[in-house]
């Protein structure tokens, strides 16, 4: 049976889809569900061509995965990947991704995560989104809000995108990522009546890692 799949992706870069999909893999792992995770597209690489946050997640899966798998097209700079694309002449395979997608879901995983790029409005090309293809594969999105200044902007911004889109948005989660944000439950509070979608955790900034795994757990119950 294929695997559970789940997209995630976030209001902006670094607003912790790879802290939170981390967080998952663990909470599945104490479920005793066997869940892997995988960054189809990355740009930022060391010095052997490995993403940081492709390494987290292939740190954390459920099965041991070769790094090319965890992460198909990775590209140097610290860029926007279609820019990275352009800059290195390697322009972005969609049919890799399709492949990728299929031999993911065909893996010995009873869940799969899939993590996204920057934001929900990723270009590929110079007309095409990563949400596009995500809305293509009939994906179910969680979404993860940076909870700081400008977020119920953000978020709302992102909600109605994925929405027009036509994918199911399954939940979001708060991250709090901003110590000194004012007002941060109030901030929350707003979310929670203007998203239709559950709020399915929030994540305190420096939080004690016996909490990320409560967190994770109650996450990974919503997602069976």
């Amino acid at each position: 049976m294929p695997a559970k799949t789940l997209f995630i992706t976030a209001t902006d870069t670094d607003a912790g889809k790879s802290y939170i999909s981390a967080m998952l893999l663990q909470g599945f792992k104490a479920l005793d569900v066997t869940a892997i995770g995988v960054k189809p597209i990355a740009a930022g690489a060391d010095a052997k061509g490995f993403n940081g946050d492709a390494l987290l997640l292939q740190q954390h899966s459920g099965i041991a995965l070769p790094y090319k798998v965890v992460n198909p097209i990775c590209y140097q700079a610290p860029v926007a990947p279609h820019l990275a694309a352009l800059n290195e002449q390697q322009p972005i395979d969609e049919k890799l991704l399709n492949d990728a997608l299929q031999h993911w879901q065909n893996l010995k995983a009873e869940q799969l995560l899939i993590e996204g790029a920057g934001g929900w409005l990723l270009p590929l090309s110079a007309k095409r989104y990563l949400a596009d293809w995500v809305a293509e594969q009939q994906l179910p999105v969680l979404l993860v809000v940076g909870m700081k200044l400008g977020c119920l902007n953000h978020a709302m911004l992102t909600v109605r995108e994925i929405e027009r889109s036509g994918c199911q948005l399954i939940g979001w989660v708060a991250n709090c990522i901003d110590p000194h944000m004012l007002l941060l439950e109030q901030n929350i509070a707003d979310l929670r009546q203007r998203i239709s979608a559950p709020c399915l955790a929030v994540v305190p900034y420096a939080a004690e890692p016996a909490l990320y795994q409560q967190l994770a757990k109650q996450i990974a119950v919503s997602l069976l």
